[in-house]
């Protein structure tokens, strides 16, 4: 796995193959990546990176990729963000950029999209 010293990627997605195959993904680009299978669980990691990007699944069980965003920021925690879904409606798209999501990318994901919206959330973040 390669290892870096650069920005952590946080990965929220509840479908384990899907949450595994973006790791191994993003690692394979030389980013350091955590995953998280819910927004409940990155809540609760008292290690919680302060610098970064998120990777947030808008549908998932208990809270949804906009409301973890929401109550993230109400912790003033900062980070760009980026929204995957299937579940794309210019509605969906209105709150969550509204929220604060830098992008909305809908799946399945097109080649480098996940990748240069990452690196175009990180630009603008330093």
């Amino acid at each position: 796995m390669p290892t870096t010293s650069g920005p952590i990627i946080l990965v929220i997605e509840d479908d384990e193959a899907v949450r595994q195959s973006l790791k191994f993904a993003l690692e394979q680009e030389g980013l350091e990546v955590h995953v998280y299978e819910s927004g409940e669980r990155l809540l609760a990691d008292p290690a919680l990176p302060r610098s970064g990007c998120l990777v947030v699944d808008y549908a998932m069980p208990g809270m949804d990729g906009i409301t973890l965003l929401e109550r993230l920021r109400q912790r003033h925690v900062d980070l760009p963000a980026l929204l995957v879904t299937a579940r794309s409606s210019p509605a969906v798209r209105e709150r969550a950029l509204r929220s604060g999501f830098r992008q909305v990318l809908e799946k399945p994901l097109e080649d480098n999209s996940l990748l240069d919206g990452i690196q175009r959330a990180l630009v603008i973040s330093v």
